[in-house]
């Protein structure tokens, strides 16, 4: 995987992006594994606290994954939601990719349903757990169409 172009700021403590790809894993690595397959430059948000806030710079899709909860409390993780508060970076989203657990049931892929709802952005896909062959090779198409039509309606 091509990894994003990121500077850090010390002053700040702010890492920013100019990826159209940006995703959130937890240390399980579904997503990172995912995002890797796809082959296209992104940049992840941290984990930790500790480490330098993600700042982009250019609009970009979200990938992240739902986590479980009841009635779909605590599906997104803590990180994304830390990340969308800075609102340049949610001024810059322009869909999601959610990932999930159809053990899940109801709440499957629910947190890109609601950073989808809340921010105004498509929810463009949904993938279970790392995804398979098809899911990649979906999501590689789509990104492409998606963006090369967000460019025309811009002209």
């Amino acid at each position: 995987m091509a990894l994003a172009t990121a500077g850090i700021t010390p002053a700040t403590g702010t890492r920013t992006t100019g990826s159209h790809l940006i995703y959130f894993s937890s240390t399980s690595e579904n997503t990172a594994r995912f995002v890797r397959k796809l082959g296209l430059d992104a940049a992840r948000i941290p984990l930790h606290a500790r480490e330098p806030a993600l700042v982009a710079t250019e609009p970009f899709v979200l990938v992240l994954p739902t986590y479980g909860g009841t009635g779909g409390e605590g599906s997104v993780p803590k990180q994304v939601i830390r990340f969308l508060n800075d609102p340049g970076n949610r001024k810059l989203i322009r869909g999601v990719i959610g990932a999930g657990n159809t053990n899940f049931g109801d709440n499957y892929c629910m947190a890109g349903d609601i950073i989808a709802a809340k921010c105004k952005v498509p929810h463009l896909y949904r993938f279970e757990l790392m995804g398979t062959p098809e899911d990649v090779n979906r999501v590689q198409q789509g990104l492409e169409e998606f963006w090369t039509r967000l460019s025309q309606t811009k002209q």
